[in-house]
Parts: C-alpha cells; sequence; structure tokens
C-alpha cells in the first residue's frame, strides 16, 4: 500500500500503545507464582479436545471474539455486569461454544493455585493448545493479562468483523485493532477448521441483489451444491456448514485454494480476493513463495493475543470466569 495517510497514521499509533502493553507480558509470567499452570491446561486439553475436535475451532472463534472486545480481558465470559447483558449474549457471540470447557480447565488451575491464573491467560492458553492438539500451527503465549470488570452487548457489533463486511470494512476494523493487512489475511486462514450456519449465507446465496439472485462473486456450482444439499430453503438458520468443506479439522492451506475459485463461504472471505494486496499474499500462500503459512499465522496470532491487554494493577484475577470478584 501506498505511503501511511490517516489510517497508516492510525496503526502507527496504535501500534506504538500496543507496544506498551506487549513489554509487560512476559514467557512465564507464572513460573514461580503457579509453576504448572502452563501443564495444567495443556494436559486437559490434550486429554479432551480429541473427544472434540471441533471445539478447537469454537475455541479459537472465542479468544478472537474476546480480543475484539475490549482487548483480551476475558470481558467475553462474563455473565451480566452491571445489569447490562454482556457480550456473550449479542447476536455474533450466540453461536460460541466452549465456555463449559474454559471453566472446567479454570477450576482446576484454581485448585492448584487460587486466585493466580487470568481467566484471559486460560482463554488465550487454552485457544492455542487446542489448535495444536488437532495438528495445527503452535504460537507463542506471552502470559501476564489480568481480567476486565466490564461486558456489554452493545460493544460487540461496532468490533467483531461481521461476516457480511466488504475488504474496506474489515481492514479497518483490523486497523483499529492495530492488525495490518496481512494479519486481516493470516488470521481469516482460521477458516480453516470450525464450521458456520445457513443463516450466515442465505441471502448471498438467495436474495443477494435483492431480486433472487446468488452472489455472482460465488461460484455457481458451489451455490447450487449448497442450495441443494446443504442450506436448502432461504430461512434456515439451524443447519451448520463446514468453512473448509472435506478438510474441516485439517490446519491447511486449502482455505485460501478455495477462495482463488470463488468458493470461500462469507462476503468477508471473498473480500480477500477484491484487492490486490490481499489477493497476492493469498496467492503467495497457495504457490508456496510466502514459506509456511503456519509460522506466519502463529506470528499474527501472537500479536492479536496482546491487543489492548490488562496488566500489573489494571483489572484483577477472576475467581469464576463468568463472575466478576466479590
Amino acid at each position: 500500500m501506498r505511503g501511511l495517510g490517516p489510517f497508516g497514521i492510525l496503526i502507527v499509533g496504535l501500534l506504538g500503545y500496543m507496544a506498551t502493553t506487549e513489554a509487560q507480558l512476559e514467557m512465564g509470567f507464572y513460573d514461580k507464582s503457579c509453576p504448572k499452570a502452563e501443564k495444567i491446561v495443556h494436559e486437559f486439553v490434550k486429554n479432551h479436545i480429541h473427544n472434540a475436535p471441533s471445539l478447537a475451532a469454537a475455541l479459537l472463534r472465542m479468544h478472537f471474539h474476546d480480543c475484539f472486545v475490549r482487548g483480551c480481558d476475558a470481558s467475553l465470559l462474563l455473565n451480566t455486569t452491571s445489569g447490562e447483558d454482556p457480550e456473550r449474549d449479542s447476536i455474533p457471540n450466540q453461536t460460541l461454544r466452549g465456555f463449559d470447557f474454559v471453566d472446567r480447565v479454570k477450576s482446576l488451575v484454581e485448585d492448584e493455585c487460587p486466585v493466580t491464573v487470568s481467566c484471559a491467560d486460560i482463554l488465550a492458553l487454552v485457544a492455542r493448545d487446542s489448535v495444536v492438539a488437532i495438528g495445527g500451527p503452535f504460537w507463542r503465549v506471552p502470559t501476564g493479562r489480568r481480567d476486565g470488570f466490564i461486558s456489554r452487548s452493545s460493544e460487540v457489533l461496532a468490533n467483531i468483523p461481521s461476516p457480511f463486511d466488504n475488504f474496506s470494512t474489515l481492514l479497518t476494523n483490523f486497523g483499529n485493532q492495530g492488525l495490518d493487512l496481512k494479519d486481516l489475511v493470516l488470521l481469516s486462514g482460521a477458516h480453516t477448521i470450525g464450521i458456520a450456519h445457513c443463516s450466515t449465507i442465505s441471502t448471498r446465496l438467495y436474495n443477494f441483489t435483492g431480486t433472487g439472485a446468488s452472489d455472482p462473486a460465488l461460484d455457481s456450482e458451489y451455490a447450487d451444491n449448497l442450495k441443494a444439499n446443504k442450506c436448502t430453503t432461504p430461512s434456515d438458520t439451524t443447519t451448520k456448514i463446514e468453512m473448509d468443506p472435506g478438510s474441516r479439522n485439517t490446519f491447511d492451506l486449502s482455505y485460501y485454494q478455495l477462495l482463488l475459485k470463488r468458493r470461500g463461504l462469507f462476503e468477508s472471505d471473498a473480500a480477500l480476493t477484491t484487492n490486490s494486496d490481499s489477493l497476492l499474499i493469498v496467492k503467495q500462500l497457495v504457490t508456496g513463495s510466502l514459506k509456511n503459512f503456519h509460522a506466519e499465522f502463529a506470528k499474527s496470532m501472537e500479536k492479536m493475543g496482546r491487543i489492548n491487554v490488562k496488566t500489573g494493577s489494571d483489572g484483577e484475577v477472576r475467581k469464576q470466569c463468568a463472575l466478576v470478584n466479590s
């Protein structure tokens, strides 16, 4: 992209702010206060994720949704605070799964070291370890995050990227979090695992132009197959569909290969091919000229996990992830 411009200045400013918080996270933060903490998380995930491998995508999505609203402070895990509807009740979060899984891990860690390890750190570790458990990439998770006190449903829609977003909206949304174009393309690669619901693509399949037509940016054969075999009516809100057909539990490059075939499921997926810079990165990943997708994804995940973290005396360490301490 040419020059900084006002958007580039915004990113530089945000990155400068993020740099002040990054230094306060560190690898092995709990080595003295709770030396078994990360092992407890790792062992629980390793022993249980194979029973429901689709949870890896769900937990990764939960971490993502948490970080994009108020930073990575486990605000997503809270029940009602101050009488307001919490983040988890907002429409984009109503299909999230894995809250009980995180709570079980937190309980084990609390038994070992009461009120020591934050829910924000546990969520970040669980997301990473669950992806690794299904053969996905490993990334560094520096710890020391603290948990927030506030969770507001009203703040979610403006911050969580939507499956209906165009490229400009996506780039602005990521930029607001201190993430750049490359991070956008790489983190979208998380769609190589997991599922979606027909409600997220109903308009794209059945009434994209308002005249009953499908989105012309979606491969017509793929659209016809979805309408015939998966999302068979425009009103279907319950049927689940694979984000990456035939490879939903494998963290690979097929998501990007499908984008080049116009078979990205969401409008936001297809949007990555509408900008020359993002399209170039997609092609580089597919051809191998941008080597090691796992390593590149890991860099963006570590960066995302640092968004507006609370450290030091900011926030608290919750006893229960759904409740602020009394």
